[in-house]
């Protein structure tokens, strides 16, 4: 199977089709406090980075996000999350200031009936974007696809899991880093997602009934309940991924 891209600049039509975000994301992690302030904006602002991916049938099967962003090539200036990563974007581009890096935002395919090869062709479809805009450096905040089943085991050490092959526990940090990738900072407090204690329920299916940290189906760490402030916090764990260095035209 043989996939074309085209961005949401390109096709727009194929972009309106999209994947809906109730087929890839739990419900929780659609409600980030900053990312959804610039999330709306991006196939506005930043359309040639935004892309889908179409099979042979002409069907939109993956849907790709990204956005670029100033880096020196130095692991501890990395933004603090993906939630410092966006806004440095939109910042800078409004600005009109330099940019260098491309930064994967989200690969998005349906999780029932995900297809074999997708995850890899969507990071291909963004090193392509990286190189169309001259970017030197193609960097990812990665949300590691089986720390929900660790919720307790800290970021900085899940990402450093290692199956007795060698290759990395987590099968979306080992399709980084058999594309060249390498882990490197470890982000526990990468995107915040707040809410009522009400909210938080209809999110997870799960009750409430007095205050401390809760694991939660799908969550990648727990989520603190404050009864007495009808509130619930929760930070993502994510970990910047590094790819190897692009050729530019």
């Amino acid at each position: 199977m043989t996939y074309a891209m085209h961005t949401a600049a390109e096709r727009p039509d194929l972009w309106e089709k999209g994947i809906p975000s109730a087929e890839v994301w739990p419900e929780y992690n659609t409600h980030g406090d900053r990312l959804n302030v610039w999330w709306p904006h991006l196939d506005e602002e930043l359309a040639d980075y935004q892309f889908v991916l179409v099979d042979e049938d002409g069907e939109v099967v993956a849907e790709g996000h990204t956005a670029p962003l100033w880096w020196d090539g130095v692991d501890a200036t990395l933004p603090d999350g993906i939630d410092a990563a966006i806004e440095q974007s939109f910042l800078r581009t409004r600005a009109g200031e330099p940019v260098n890096t491309l930064c994967a935002l989200a690969a998005e395919t349906p999780r029932s009936g995900r297809r074999r090869g997708l995850a890899a062709e969507l990071l291909g479809a963004m090193r392509v974007i990286a190189e169309r805009h001259g970017l030197a450096r193609l960097v990812a905040p990665v949300r590691p696809s089986w720390k929900d089943r660790y919720p307790l085991t800290p970021i900085e050490r899940y990402v450093r899991w290692r199956r007795s092959d060698g290759l990395l526990l987590d099968p979306w940090m080992r399709v980084h880093e058999r594309l060249g990738a390498r882990v490197s900072t470890p982000l526990p407090e990468s995107m915040l997602i707040t809410g009522s204690v009400g909210e938080w329920a209809s999110w997870t299916g799960l009750a409430f009934p007095e205050s401390g940290d809760y694991v939660f189906p799908e969550g990648l760490a727990t989520v603190h309940i404050d009864v007495d402030k009808d509130l619930g916090t929760y930070w993502e764990p994510n970990v910047w991924m590094i790819h190897p260095e692009l050729s530019r035209s």
